[in-house]
């Protein structure tokens, strides 16, 4: 009798969890074509479709082809990259607040990316718009400096045991110092050249081109599949460093492929894309409320979370302000933060953060 009441509970928990990630995938390839016909150019809908197929005018086809599909493919390909880099290291560090930005990834690669632009890359203006003489350059030194602090984090963290709290406490150490380098490398800039170096550091989805697309899913989709196929081990360091080890699950050399991996996705893109905060936080936590802390489950709903949350924000932000697209980073910090203290405040044992 309690088998099958156990059996007949399991079963419910997998339809639900299965109807949540379900419905994350409808409303994204429901957004996804409508974030076609958002923005401040007023294209009508047989337009917008004619400019998909390369049909209609020269300018429609740009605008479609060219400028909106780039930023939402990006919003997919980035939003998911970020949310299950945050959510698997939520997972192997046992700490809810765990994050790519959180290691001092994101601001290592602001850093590297304005060290470039400052003293090599340079900027120039074309009509209203403000240019970096080299982005590939600029996105190039942004991830080494990135995955070099990934690899000082993870290198220092192994003489500590990989002790959880010595990786978040070195991450915060290394985002304070890259900060004040930053800082001081836009010190010594030039007006145009310090306003390029800022420009950069804003989460900008329209810097993001077909190939730069494919860079990016080149290291996430791996990296996905890596994560889904230790999704049981992850699911025992949930359980707790003992019943883990008990379980023959190598700790060491499981939690520095979670780094290694969530890390490298993070770097990647930061350095084409800038700094998009909160995604990777928020979304494994919210979903944690509805489906638990199953890495089956949680790793690609939030996911999914994350590619959603991205493709909302960033038609947002093409909408906000008239005439005007605001940097994606922004709105996701807006939408983020305040989520975010909701969670806090109403977190419950077993969910949230705790």
């Amino acid at each position: 009798m309690r088998l099958e009441k156990s059996k007949k509970e399991y079963n419910s928990l997998l339809k639900r969890n299965l109807i949540v990630i379900f419905s994350l995938l409808v409303a994204l390839l429901i957004l996804i074509p409508v974030s076609l016909f958002v923005g401040q150019a007023k294209l009508s809908f047989l337009d917008s479709l004619k400019g998909i197929f390369g049909a209609g005018s020269n300018a429609n086809v740009r605008i479609i082809r060219y400028i909106r599909l780039p930023r939402i493919l990006a919003a997919v390909v980035v939003g998911f990259g970020l949310a299950i880099s945050g959510c698997t290291l939520q997972s192997v560090l046992q700490n809810p607040l765990a994050s790519p930005s959180s290691l001092g990834v994101s601001q290592s690669a602001v850093f590297g990316a304005n060290l470039a632009i400052v003293f090599g890359a340079g900027a120039f203006s074309q009509g209203n718009t403000l240019n970096v003489n080299n982005p590939y350059v600029v996105a190039v030194i942004a991830f080494v400096f990135s995955f070099a602090t990934v690899l000082a984090v993870v290198g220092i963290s192994k003489f500590k045991n990989f002790a959880p709290v010595t990786v978040i406490l070195l991450g915060v150490a290394a985002t304070s110092l890259f900060t004040a380098l930053t800082t001081l490398t836009q010190y010594l800039a030039s007006d145009q050249v310090l306003s390029a170096a800022v420009y950069w550091s804003f989460g900008d989805l329209s810097r993001a081109s077909y190939q730069k697309i494919a860079i990016m899913a080149a290291c996430i989709v791996p990296s996905f599949v890596v994560f889904f196929l230790f999704r049981w081990k992850f699911n025992a360091i949930n359980s707790g460093d003992e019943i883990a080890s008990s379980l023959g699950v190598s700790l060491n050399i499981t939690r520095m492929l979670a780094l290694i991996l969530s890390s490298l996705i993070t770097a990647v893109c930061v350095s084409f894309v800038g700094v998009i905060g909160f995604v990777g936080i928020i979304c494994p936590q919210l979903l944690k409320r509805f489906i638990g802390a199953d890495m089956r489950f949680l790793l690609p709903a939030s996911g999914l979370c994350g590619a959603l949350l991205l493709v909302v924000s960033d038609m947002l932000a093409r909408i906000v302000v008239s005439g005007m697209n605001l940097p994606v980073g922004a709105v996701t910090a807006i939408i983020g933060a305040p989520v975010f203290v909701y969670i806090l405040l109403r977190k419950e044992k077993g969910y949230g953060v705790a």
